[in-house]
């Protein structure tokens, strides 16, 4: 574990893999920390140099008071990077995280070389909703809405047949900071990047679980059609966190994007 204070404040993370080599990110979902990650890293690590972080008010990095931008979460990423003297990198986003990776590969096309963008959209969500949720949060804490969660994040069968391992997943997300878990909702609220998707002009690969109650197919699919040339992959079964359900068939279309990019 490493701890740096970038863009202000102190960011968890992880550097594994190849010096010297390609670097790739990875970005985690709302209520969740770089964990999620851990079986498809792995497959990574004899060819690229890995970065794993803690967005601003998960896991171990600091949760500055409420409410974020998406540029918050941008600004965080890319003083990291500095620190670590990476120039370019691909980015793998998973739900908030794509959003931040689109927004960086829109606001500094020069840093990115590539994205993967799992079950996220350019706009996720009615302001409504994200406003309900924060509103249930901060009144009740993350138990209040832990079960509606999960029922997105996993299948059922998932759900069924790992308990154990849900219930693992479970205290992560209850455990998450409850400002910084609603100050990233609000992040996701007042973000729509559809205007800009045009611009990406990086190989992209979208990726959708079949069963995800959040970012659903068709979503995940409208964002690839706005983003040229971007490729659409779905995964079955999975649910919204395929990186935790389906790490062996996420690992391959990630890898196979990568080399298809050139950057193996």
């Amino acid at each position: 574990m490493a701890f740096v204070r970038a863009n202000g404040i102190v960011l968890h993370h992880q550097v594994l893999g190849r010096a010297g080599g390609p670097t790739l990110v990875f970005m985690n979902s709302l209520g969740s920390d770089f964990r999620i990650w851990q079986e498809v890293v792995p497959a990574f690590l004899d060819r690229f140099q890995v970065v794993l972080y803690d967005k601003r008010g998960h896991g171990l990095s600091d949760a500055p008071p409420a409410p974020y931008t998406m540029d918050d979460h941008v600004d965080d990423l890319l003083a990291l990077l500095d620190i670590l003297n990476v120039e370019r990198a691909s980015l793998v986003g998973l739900s908030v995280g794509g959003m931040i990776a689109q927004r960086m590969a829109v606001r500094v096309p020069d840093r990115v070389q590539s994205l993967t963008l799992c079950c996220t959209a350019a706009k996720i969500g009615m302001s409504e909703t994200w406003a309900d949720r924060i509103a249930a949060v901060e009144k009740n804490g993350l138990e209040s809405i832990v079960g509606n969660v999960l029922e997105r994040w996993f299948t059922a069968e998932f759900r069924r047949s790992r308990a154990d391992e849900c219930a693992g997943w479970r205290n992560m997300l209850v455990r998450t900071p409850v400002h910084g878990y609603a100050g990233t909702c609000a992040a996701i609220r007042d973000a729509d990047l559809t205007a800009d998707a045009g611009r990406i002009a990086v190989p992209t690969l979208c990726v959708a679980g079949d069963q995800d109650g959040s970012t659903p197919p068709d979503i995940v699919r409208r964002t690839a059609e706005l983003i040229p040339d971007a490729r659409f992959e779905l995964i079955e079964p999975a649910g919204h966190i395929p990186c935790v359900e389906q790490p062996v068939v996420l690992s391959r279309l990630i890898g196979q994007h990568l080399q298809e990019a050139g950057l193996v």
